[in-house]
């Protein structure tokens, strides 16, 4: 035992102590330390790599490129320094620092298991060392934001990616492509910055004894949080706060990117989602003061809800979404409300715009609009406001600037289900499922379709059986999608295949939409959709 502490605190020498150096480093070339910060840096590293020496080491300030002040000055945080961070490329420099010294303290015994799950705490423990004080990068937030709200923003998210908190290297690895649709242009991704996790750390996982602390992925004490089999280690994680509607609330980003600056905004105390008049309100004034974000929240209820419906939050970011470049197709009028307009979306699925210069007119609407659609039953369109007690239509509603004015997009949910569609009437069909199961919240319901990471393997597959005209029912990679592929196998070329499937793939998603859709897009159900607008009072 006192050998295998010896080679603990002694790690492999002069190798191990240039790594610690390169990534004292390069915290100092992001801005995330000062110079006369390196003494405390290096021994912060020492700490959680379990070394108890930096033998032929740099620990004096003036040895990296110098640190930009965090806390001072409302101009770039990263100052002079931001080439030198990126020098290298910001993904494999940080990403091979981490993996080698990772890889040092499995040699030595340190992180054990050397898996996915293991390593995610262990490397965030290392930039957590590394990460300003919650304080000093709210000052510096806020004094960005007396000169801009997006030169606050823009700051932010690079420093979420330079703590690694949003991991860069996996960002890369995510896959995007465009299909044009009826709808306009629909945005597609198969996100792989979402580790599996490892049968092992399952397991463990499973024999862990529940803990409330933190209540959820979302809350506050997430902050500075050492994480566990089970959670997300946060050391490396700063959150912002924002005053929207009169109520505490925090701003931060997705480590999970769907879309530039995917960010989320929640509420400081952890209380159920709720689509409400105050929604509406917290919505509008955040784009009030965020003019370049656009925010919406996910639905309410199962189903048609968002994953976290226990914690209030709403998603948002600098995206342009093909709902956004959607046109009105046909002009509505709400009486007592001939200020704001309004209209029916060129969408698969059901949506009211509303745009004005008041946003408190659009909040007035959009509760009279909510109110009405929370107990409205048309039989013949199979709408049904509740069934045996329980409650089926809310709204996903969506917030932006329009120019100078407001915007309000109001998406009818309804999460009723039937023996033939257990999951939802109002939810991809099973026919559907080999490329879209899961729900259809705000991100999808935007024209945004976040896909299971299983389909990266699956459609590779299904591109070169149909190029090389192999079985695609023989192959467990591709036989759930044989029918689907079976009907365009004929435009298939060995150049074309992957980019026609990927074209495929975008279309199945424009009937995702359709399915959950509450009206049909034929005659009969904008007939019905009118029905319930004309009830609106």
């Amino acid at each position: 035992m006192a050998e295998d502490n010896a080679v603990q605190g002694q790690g492999s020498g002069a190798n191990t102590t240039k790594l610690v150096d390169e990534l004292v480093d390069y915290a100092m070339d992001c801005g995330l330390i000062q110079p006369e910060d390196r003494v405390w840096a290096v021994n912060s590293v020492l700490d959680v790599l379990q070394l108890d020496s930096h033998a032929g080491g740099r620990t004096v300030a003036g040895a990296g490129a110098g640190g930009a002040d965090l806390g001072g000055g409302a101009g770039d945080v990263r100052g002079d320094t931001a080439d030198q961070c990126d020098a290298d490329g910001p993904v494999d420099r940080l990403a091979r620092i981490l993996d080698a010294l990772m890889d040092d303290a499995h040699e030595r015994g340190v992180l054990e298991p050397d898996s996915i799950v293991y390593r995610d705490l262990f490397d965030t423990a290392l930039m957590g060392a590394l990460t300003p004080p919650p304080r000093e990068v709210r000052q510096h937030f806020t004094a960005l934001r007396e000169q801009s709200a997006l030169a606050a923003t823009d700051w932010y998210y690079t420093f979420a990616q330079d703590t690694n908190y949003m991991r860069r290297d996996r960002m890369v690895k995510d896959m995007r492509w465009q299909t044009e649709t009826n709808y306009g242009t629909l945005d597609v991704t198969i996100n792989l910055s979402k580790p599996e996790k490892d049968p092992k750390a399952i397991a463990a996982a499973r024999s862990m004894p529940a803990s409330g602390y933190p209540q959820c992925l979302l809350c506050v004490e997430n902050e500075g949080y050492a994480g566990r089999i089970n959670h997300p280690a946060r050391q490396n994680h700063r959150v912002v706060p924002v005053t929207i509607n009169d109520s505490p609330w925090y701003l931060q980003y997705s480590p999970y990117v769907y879309y530039n600056e995917h960010c989320i905004v929640f509420n400081q105390k952890h209380t159920p989602m709720k689509i409400d008049r105050a929604c509406f309100a917290k919505l509008l004034d955040f784009v009030g003061q965020f003019p370049h974000y656009f925010v919406g929240s996910n639905a309410d209820l199962p189903i048609v809800g968002g994953s976290i419906l226990a914690h209030d939050h709403f998603q948002g970011g600098h995206f342009e979404f093909a709902m956004e470049r959607a046109p009105i197709e046909r002009t509505v009028q709400f009486a007592g409300f001939e200020d704001v307009s309004a209209g029916i979306v060129k969408w698969p699925m059901s949506v009211i715009r509303i745009t004005g210069d008041d946003p408190g007119r659009l909040v007035d609407l959009a509760d009279r609009i909510l109110g009405a659609w929370r107990g409205y039953t048309d039989e013949d369109a199979f709408i049904f406001a509740e069934t045996e007690g329980e409650l089926h239509n809310t709204i996903t509603p969506i917030a932006r600037r329009r120019g100078d004015a407001f915007e309000l997009d109001l998406v009818l949910r309804n999460n009723i289900t039937t023996p033939e569609h257990p999951l939802g009437v109002y939810h991809p069909h099973a026919e559907l499922h080999h490329i879209k199961k899961e729900n259809i919240g705000l991100i999808e319901v935007m024209g945004l379709a976040v896909l299971p990471a299983r389909l990266k393997d699956e459609l590779a597959s299904v591109a070169w059986h149909l190029a090389t005209g192999d079985d695609l029912r023989g192959d467990p990679l591709t036989q759930a999608h044989a029918d689907w592929a079976e009907g365009f196998a004929d435009r298939i070329t060995p150049e074309n295949a992957q980019a026609i499937v990927d074209e495929e793939v975008g279309k199945v998603f424009s009937q995702v939409l359709e399915h959950a859709g509450v009206y049909g897009r034929n005659a009969e159900g904008q007939a019905a959709f009118l029905r319930f607008i004309e009830s609106v009072r």
